[in-house]
């Protein structure tokens, strides 16, 4: 297989892309309403021992993926079968990722379109910067992510005078456990979703995984606190609870004079850009996936087929908008805490063990 490298700054940009992804267009953690800001510094904190479990695996095996460390702890046969998990759970939230972006630009910009031509344009794109291989896209992502941020913060300047600061009051008015399952809600969506990095940081010019992953989270997860903080001044947590994009709805607030107007339609374009990112680094490590399991050489001749079997299985998995957010708001962050969480410690334990059993 062929080595492909990236230099510390486009891992980081891609990170943060990642992070933004479709998050900066559906806001998780909404159970938490007005303490949504509070629920999100704690799922920040909960993810830190995730991403640096994840730096450890790349410091112990150096240049070595998940799917090659799953087998070194665990041997070829249990080894397998995680990597069977793991690419099954990969696979199926790049279908996930398809199918929300389609019902974005359906309800956003595009409302007469067919959901299918959404998801084979996002098919279209990330098979291509898959198969250009992960130096591509860490070039992609540092160009999109300067122009996304930019955009964001001037966004965010511009609702000021919308904004209620008695929207985010009373601080703990429903207690702690809405804030708790806002955080939980919020860890599985997007900050533990940094694990995948495992599958396919194996190179990285400097080898400074704990300053990408830690500075990654960090300025992601600011731009993710701000942006959900805003949407609560501007919509109130009743009103934005109620929406499947309140970022859409918020940003529509902003009317300056004729100079700018109707900034909505901006998002549609800039947005989706993070989820560009997200979908290529899932169908990049799916198809990485399949390549450990049927010993392999290259995944790029099966990025399209696989492209093709996600475009289908997205257009069917869900009967309509409202069955598909409500299986991410009540069974999504139970369904990721094993492959998010449990299963990390668990390898990283092993591990441990590995190493200690190699140096002795």
């Amino acid at each position: 297989m062929n080595k492909e490298v990236i230099s510390d700054k486009q891992g980081l940009f891609i990170i943060i892309m990642f992070i933004l992804g479709n998050s900066a267009i559906m806001i998780e953690g909404l159970e938490a309403k007005q303490d949504l800001w509070i629920a999100i510094i704690l799922s920040i904190l909960l993810a830190l021992p995730i991403i640096l479990i994840s730096a450890r695996l790349h410091q112990i095996f150096l240049e070595k993926d998940l799917f090659y460390i799953l087998e070194i702890c665990f041997g070829k046969i249990t080894g397998k079968f995680i990597i069977l998990l793991y690419t099954w759970f990969v696979f199926h939230t790049e279908v996930l990722i398809f199918r929300n972006y389609s019902q974005f630009v359906n309800a956003v910009a595009l409302t007469e379109t067919p959901l299918i031509l959404p998801i084979i344009a996002m098919g279209i794109l990330c098979a291509w910067i898959v198969k250009e291989g992960i130096e591509t896209l860490g070039r992609v992502a540092e160009f999109f992510s300067r122009i996304v941020i930019t955009f964001l913060i001037l966004s965010m300047l511009m609702l000021i005078p919308v904004m209620n600061i008695d929207n985010i009051f009373p601080v703990l008015f429903n207690g702690i456990k809405p804030i708790i399952k806002g955080a939980f809600s919020t860890l599985s969506f997007p900050f533990a979703q940094l694990f995948i990095f495992t599958m396919i940081f194996s190179n990285i010019i400097n080898k400074s995984h704990y300053k990408i992953y830690i500075t990654g989270l960090i300025i992601g997860g600011s731009i993710i606190f701000l942006t959900s903080t805003s949407i609560i001044l501007v919509l109130g947590a009743n009103k934005a609870q109620s929406l499947y994009f309140p970022t859409r709805n918020a940003f529509s607030k902003i009317n300056i004079g004729n100079l700018i107007d109707n900034l909505e339609i901006l998002i549609a374009v800039l947005l989706p850009v993070g989820t560009f990112i997200k979908g290529s680094v899932y169908l990049l490590a799916t198809c990485k996936g399949i390549t450990r399991i049927f010993g392999f050489d290259n995944y790029r001749f099966i990025v399209i087929p696989m492209t093709l079997l996600i475009i289908n299985v997205s257009y069917f998995i869900h009967n309509s908008i409202i069955d598909l957010f409500d299986w991410m708001g009540d069974i999504w962050p139970y369904y990721t805490f094993p492959f998010q969480v449990i299963l990390p410690i668990i390898i990283w334990i092993f591990a441990e063990v590995k190493k200690n059993n190699l140096l002795s």
